[in-house]
């Protein structure tokens, strides 16, 4: 199962049941319980011909990109927190993709890294194009 950006731990449950041990207030000792998985895509028969792929998110994708261009430029949250006016909690939350931020956000983000938001957009576009071209099923035409 192939999984990307914004992956969940559900997107990789099995239908197995697990089983749980739990205290029983009617005796001191313990009781297995069993407890069934979720089932998904991947559990259904067309599964062997589909991929399952895990959302892209998009506040995840700007935020590691924003990340990437202050490490690059060796600048801390504060410093650019400060320069774009934007609390230093506020920032490192956008950056870890907690928070979605506004286009006026990001104006004042790229302001502060001196990177053109025009820029910023382009590079997190080809970071999903990126991740859609690695995730797309190749298509082998055997002859008959």
């Amino acid at each position: 199962m192939k999984t990307s950006i914004g992956s969940t731990r559900a997107d990789t449950q099995t239908a197995q049941p697990r089983s749980v041990h739990s205290a029983s207030h009617a005796d001191s000792g313990y009781r297995k319980r069993v407890i069934p998985r979720l089932a998904t895509v991947s559990d259904t028969p067309a599964a062997a011909a589909a991929t399952v792929v895990a959302p892209i998110v998009m506040r995840r994708v700007i935020g590691d990109r924003l990340r990437s261009i202050r490490l690059g430029q060796e600048r801390t949250l504060r410093e650019v927190s400060g320069a774009a006016r934007v609390s230093l909690g506020y920032l490192s939350e956008v950056e870890r993709g907690q928070k979605e931020a506004s286009s006026e956000l990001l104006s004042a983000i790229c302001g502060a890294l001196s990177v053109p938001l025009s820029q910023l957009l382009r590079e997190v576009s080809d970071d999903i194009a990126a991740v859609e071209a690695a995730s797309a099923p190749t298509r082998v035409t055997v002859a008959a």
